[in-house]
C-alpha cells in the first residue's frame, strides 16, 4: 500500500465527490486561499465532475444533444485552478482520529492513505435498487450519472422494441417516462402509489396521472414491483407485479435515490432519521470541527415544520458547496435550511410544489386548512390561457402559509417561486393578497392564481374559527 502523508507548511483540504457540493467546497476555497496556503485534493470515483444529474432525463430524451451540454466543469478545467484532482479514484474509509482518507485508484488497482487537515463530505446519493429477482439483468437502468445516462442511451440504440418499463412515478419517473416518449417508445409507468409524484397530495396527484394517460403513457397504479423477468438471453424481457407481466425491451428505475452515507456511517459520523449526514449551520458535521458535508448525503432544516429532512436536489448541492468552501478557507457563512422547492414536467404539463403536504403538517403536528382554485396562466380571454390548479395550505388560526402544489401548463411551475418566498418570510395568507405582482394580460390574469388561492385560504381560515 502507497503512502501519501508528506506536504509542506499549508494545510490540506480533502474533499470526498467531484460533483456539485464537493467541486463548489473545492472552487470556492481555492478562491479564498492560495495554493501556498491550503492544498485542495479532490477524489471522484467516476468519469465525470461538475455535471448537471438533473439533465440527463433532457439528454436522453434529446432535448439536450450531447452529454457535454451538462458539464460545467471538466477534471482539466479544475486542475488548471489549483485543484488535485483525482479521477476514476473512490475513498474507501475515513480515519477521523488519523486526519486522512484510504483511496483506491479504480484503473490500477492501488490504494494509498491521504491525509487531512479539513474534510469534505459529498458523495451524494445513490439510487434505490430493490433486491428482487432480476434487478440486475441487462436492459435494466438507474440514471442517476453521466455515465448511468450514456448506458442507458446504448441500450435504447440497440434495443429490438419500442417497449418501456419505468418503475416510480416520483420526479425520475415522470421525467424518464416524458423522455421515452420523446425517444418514440411505447411506455408503461408502475408505481407502488395510488397516485404519481407523491411529493404532492394525492389530489394534485391525480391532476398528474390523468395529464399523463392523456399523452399515452399507460399508467398502473398500487402495484408491488416483485422481479425482473429474462428472457434465453439474460437480457430483462418484463417487470412482474402479483397481477401482472408488463412487457419491457427496457426498464428504467425511477424509485428515488438515498444518502450515500456508507463511508460516514463506518467512520462513527453522525446521521439523522434518513440517514444524511446531520450538520450544523455553518455544513460542519455536528461535533468535528474540522469536517463538513454538503449536497445529497445531508439532512436539512425545514424552516416551515422546523424538522430535519432529506431533499436531493442540484440547488441545495451548490449552495452547500459555496458556503462549506467559504468556511474551509477560513471565511464564515451559513445554510440556514429550506422550504422545499421543486419543480418538473411531463411533456406540457408543468408540477411545482413547495412547503409542506397535508401529510408533512400532520406529521409536524401542525393544525391546518387548505385552499384549491382553478385559474388560468394569462387572461381568460388572451389567446393559450390554459387552467393551472393551486393548492395551499395554510395553518389554522394564524394563517400562516405552510405549502403550495401546482398543477398545469405552461406558466405554473415558476409561479411557486413566490410561494416560496412567502414561505421562507413566514408570511400569513392574508398578507399574501396584498403581494404586489406583475400583471400583462399575456402572463396572468388581473388577481393572479397563486392570490386567488391565497384569497381562499384567507376564508378557509377565518371558517375554521
Amino acid at each position: 500500500m502507497n503512502m501519501s502523508l508528506g506536504r509542506g507548511a499549508g494545510e490540506r483540504l480533502v474533499v470526498i465527490g467531484g460533483d456539485a457540493a464537493g467541486m463548489s467546497a473545492a472552487s470556492q476555497a481555492r478562491r479564498m486561499r492560495s495554493p501556498g496556503e491550503l492544498e485542495i485534493v479532490a477524489f471522484e470515483r467516476g468519469r465525470f465532475t461538475s455535471y448537471s444529474a438533473c439533465g440527463i432525463p433532457y439528454w436522453v430524451g434529446g432535448d439536450v444533444p450531447d452529454r457535454d451540454r451538462l458539464i460545467a466543469r471538466t477534471p482539466e478545467e479544475h486542475r488548471a485552478r489549483g485543484i488535485d484532482l483525482r479521477m476514476r479514484t473512490e475513498v474507501t474509509e475515513i480515519d477521523v482520529a488519523g486526519g486522512r482518507v484510504r483511496a483506491r485508484d479504480l484503473e490500477a488497482g492501488t490504494e494509498s492513505w491521504t491525509s487531512y487537515d479539513k474534510l469534505v463530505i459529498a458523495t451524494g446519493a445513490r439510487p434505490v435498487r430493490p433486491a428482487l429477482p432480476g434487478v440486475d439483468a441487462p436492459g435494466v437502468h438507474g440514471v442517476q450519472t453521466l455515465d448511468d445516462g450514456q448506458a442507458l442511451l446504448d441500450t435504447l440504440a440497440g434495443a429490438s422494441g419500442r417497449r418501456a418499463v419505468v418503475v416510480g412515478a416520483g420526479y425520475i419517473g415522470v421525467e424518464m417516462a416524458e423522455a421515452l416518449i420523446n425517444r418514440g417508445y411505447d411506455v408503461t409507468v408502475v408505481n407502488r402509489g395510488s397516485e404519481p409524484m407523491s411529493t404532492l397530495d394525492p389530489d394534485m396527484g391525480r391532476l398528474v396521472h390523468k395529464a399523463m394517460t392523456g399523452l399515452g403513457i399507460t399508467m398502473v397504479d398500487d402495484a408491488e414491483v416483485t422481479g425482473f423477468p429474462t428472457g434465453d438471453d439474460g437480457r430483462v424481457r418484463a417487470v412482474a407485479t402479483a397481477d401482472a407481466e408488463y412487457p419491457a425491451d427496457v426498464v428504467v428505475l425511477g424509485i428515488g435515490v438515498r444518502p450515500q452515507t456508507s463511508l460516514a456511517r463506518a467512520a462513527g459520523l453522525p446521521l439523522g432519521h434518513r440517514q444524511g449526514l446531520l450538520t450544523d449551520l455553518a455544513m460542519r458535521v455536528r461535533g468535528h470541527e474540522n469536517i463538513w458535508a454538503g449536497g445529497d448525503c445531508v439532512e436539512v432544516l425545514d424552516l416551515v415544520s422546523g424538522q430535519q429532512r432529506y431533499i436531493a436536489l442540484g440547488t441545495h448541492a451548490n449552495k452547500h458547496g459555496q458556503i462549506i468552501g467559504t468556511n474551509a478557507g477560513g471565511g464564515y457563512a451559513t445554510f440556514p435550511g429550506v422550504v422545499g422547492t421543486a419543480v418538473s414536467k411531463v411533456c406540457e404539463l408543468e408540477i411545482a410544489r413547495t412547503g409542506l403536504r397535508e401529510k408533512d403538517a400532520r406529521r409536524a403536528g401542525l393544525q391546518y386548512v387548505t385552499a384549491t382554485i382553478e385559474s388560468t396562466g394569462r387572461a381568460g380571454y388572451y389567446p393559450g390561457a390554459d387552467t393551472m390548479t393551486v393548492k395551499m395550505l395554510a395553518e389554522r388560526r394564524t394563517g400562516r402559509l405552510l405549502g403550495v402544489q401546482i398543477v398545469g401548463r405552461e406558466g405554473a411551475a415558476k409561479r411557486v417561486d413566490v410561494a416560496a418566498v412567502a414561505l421562507t418570510a413566514g408570511m400569513t395568507v392574508e398578507r399574501m393578497t396584498s403581494l404586489d405582482l406583475g400583471y400583462a394580460p399575456p402572463f396572468s390574469p388581473v388577481w393572479d392564481p397563486v392570490l386567488v388561492a391565497a384569497r381562499k385560504a384567507v376564508k378557509a381560515v377565518a371558517a375554521a374559527d
